[in-house]
């Protein structure tokens, strides 16, 4: 009798053994997929950031040049 329980106890101790093992793994496995996910929305985020830096000094520019047809700069006082 005290045979079986010591080993129920020893395959009851590998089984949770076991399975804590591959929680611990699988648990990593999400943080690491997760963390992932997070540098692919950063580029994402810092792709469309440029591009709308690109349109604000593309008008920005288109701005400089209609402002410079309709006024003269004098370049002694620009400076």
């Amino acid at each position: 009798m005290a045979d079986r329980r010591a080993k129920a106890t020893l395959i009851s101790a590998i089984i949770l053994s076991s399975l804590t093992i591959w929680a611990v793994h699988f648990q990593q496995q999400q943080e690491r997929e997760t963390m992932y996910k997070g540098v692919l929305k950063d580029d994402k985020r810092r792709r469309e950031k440029m591009k709308q830096r690109e349109e604000d000094l593309h008008l920005s520019q288109q701005k400089r040049e209609l402002y410079e047809r309709v006024q003269t700069i004098d370049k002694s006082s620009a400076s």
